[in-house]
């Protein structure tokens, strides 16, 4: 298979995974199902469960009032093997704003929780954080998987498989690296496909690739690389703001920094910007991470 009809596969799998099937079963709820992506780890991988509820409560919405914000909560880990129910309460419609209660279950409990905001379009005051300069084009960087050699078959074949083009700026951290010990990173990003053209699909890709790789600006702190034996890490929570229109099949560039971690937490923050500067999105997330006592030098 040529590389570029692999690249539209891999996209047109998450298109099928973000194809929500509408049910007949309603309360006061609307109810949707779908399917996830297979992972190596047999979980459910955090992007995919944002982008589908997001899409779940926006197909409760008209086409021109757009989701500004999100905060969602993991609760249990989900099976990738096992079909995901999405249910969608209608909090509040008003003027120019709704908002829309979104839950995903497996086996009859939630594993994932969401608060959206949608807005309609709206003229008012307008600035933002200028993108940073000196940061290397994407071209002039090596992808991901090319750059992993000695990871398990499993995970070297997720990273060329998924739908995402992903080039860190310094050392993917999926190995040790020697890369100074700081708290913040830079990551080009995109789909490695077209999209169609339905900005609902960009945004909820959007979530998607928000949650690759915004926990290691705190692993990056520390020397901590994701094959480390005995590290664990799982995602606690994700705040989503969205600022501008965006394509999620054109170069974006993620700035990650973590402010703070303790106590077994660390929180990141993460800024999304298009490849001419603007300023399309930001992003929290708070992960739980339990690092073996004894590491290796870096």
């Amino acid at each position: 298979m040529s590389a570029e009809n692999h690249a539209i596969q891999t996209v047109e799998r998450l298109l099928e995974v973000l194809d929500l099937d509408a049910t007949q079963a309603r309360t006061t709820e609307d109810i949707f199902t779908g399917s996830s992506h297979p992972m190596p780890s047999g979980r459910i991988y955090g992007g995919q469960v944002l982008a589908q509820a997001l899409l779940a409560a926006e197909r409760t919405l008209p086409e021109d009032r757009a989701v500004h914000s999100m905060h969602g909560y993991f609760l249990r880990p989900g099976d990738a093997d096992q079909g995901i129910t999405i249910a969608v309460d209608r909090i509040h419609d008003g003027r120019s704003f709704s908002t829309r209660r979104t839950q995903a279950y497996q086996n009859g409990v939630p594993i994932f929780s969401m608060i959206a905001s949608f807005q309609d379009a709206d003229p008012g005051v307008e600035h933002a954080e200028p993108m940073p300069p000196g940061i290397p084009a994407p071209e002039d960087l090596v992808p991901d998987e090319d750059r992993v050699q000695g990871l398990p078959a499993g995970t070297a074949r997720m990273l060329s498989d998924r739908a995402a083009d992903i080039r860190h700026v310094d050392s993917p951290l999926y190995l040790p690296s020697d890369d100074e010990r700081v708290a913040r990173q830079a990551v080009w990003m995109r789909l490695r496909a077209p999209l169609p053209d339905d900005q609902r699909l960009h945004r909820a890709a959007l979530a998607y690739l928000s949650d690759m790789t915004i926990q290691e600006s705190i692993l990056r702190a520390h020397g901590v690389f994701w094959s480390l034996p005995g590290l664990k890490v799982a995602s606690l929570d994700h705040a989503m703001w969205w600022h501008r229109p965006a394509r999620v099949d054109e170069w974006l560039l993620y700035l990650q920094e973590s402010p703070n971690a303790r106590g077994g937490r660390g929180l990141a923050t993460g800024r999304i910007y298009t490849r001419d500067g603007d300023l399309v999105a930001s992003v929290a997330q708070e992960i739980m991470i339990r690092v073996p006592e004894e590491q290796p030098r870096s």
